[in-house]
């Protein structure tokens, strides 16, 4: 059964949860949330999409590692050198996830245009497959964010597919250049109001709405930036609910 309205989660989680007290590893909560939302059965299905990075077969043999021996049923789409299904549309829109994994969202945004894998996964998200990603795999469903696509110098990112009519930024927390670049692209007007996250924390979207934010462990936050009356950015907390 799909999903009751379209939904995205926008995160800036990893592939596994935190550990605690030296435990196991184990998947991320957030990726039972997906599959709730979703709508699937005892083994959902979930695609993964790195182009992001190239299709990188590391990544890609990560990936599959996390996933081996959970219930979901794991497949990955590749565009690199070619499609690695014969149909890209019927293997998308018989997902119940479809996970896009970080790297550069710049190229990720010019190789999906590419190969018209918008429109598809546009419609995947009308037909209720719930899409998701993290870092570049965040950003692009929205109108732009910060990005390290062009350097080591964060820059501002335009083109994403702004079906979230929202700036994205990521990795808040955790490197330094992220909040004030954030700030100052939101404060000059190059984006709209922002929703930004910290690692370990993602945003869910119904439609075009922002729901809640969702945290993998304590402390993490999400914001909203936006532009004030002054011209300045006011940045205010989103309390993200913790996962199971």
């Amino acid at each position: 059964m799909p999903a009751s309205e379209p939904t995205i989660l926008a995160t800036s989680m990893g592939i596994y949860a935190p550990r605690h007290e030296g435990g196991p590893r184990r998947v991320n909560p957030v990726f039972d949330l997906a599959a709730e939302l979703a709508g699937a059965g005892p083994e959902p299905r979930i695609c993964f999409l790195n182009q992001a990075e190239g299709d990188q077969p590391t990544t890609l043999a990560r990936v599959y590692e996390a996933f081996a021996g959970s219930r979901f049923r794991m497949t990955h789409l590749a565009l690199f050198p070619m499609p690695n299904v014969d149909d890209v549309r019927a293997h998308l829109l018989a997902q119940d996830v479809i996970w896009v994994g970080g790297g550069s969202v710049a190229n990720l945004c010019a190789v999906w245009r590419v190969h018209g894998l918008g429109e598809i996964l546009r419609e995947c998200w009308e037909a209720g497959v719930v899409l998701g990603g993290v870092s570049a795999g965040s950003i692009c469903w929205h109108a732009g964010g910060a990005t390290d696509s062009f350097g080591t110098t964060l820059r501002g990112f335009t083109d994403g597919l702004g079906w979230l009519p929202y700036g994205n930024g990521v990795h808040y927390d955790s490197e330094e250049q992220r909040r004030p670049l954030m700030h100052k692209l939101v404060a000059d007007g190059v984006l709209p109001t922002a929703h930004c996250t910290d690692d370990g924390t993602g945003l869910l979207y119904r439609g075009t709405r922002l729901v809640e934010a969702v945290a993998d462990r304590e402390g993490p936050s999400a914001y909203e930036v936006s532009r004030a009356d002054d011209g300045t950015a006011r940045e205010t907390p989103i309390t993200p609910r913790l996962l199971a």
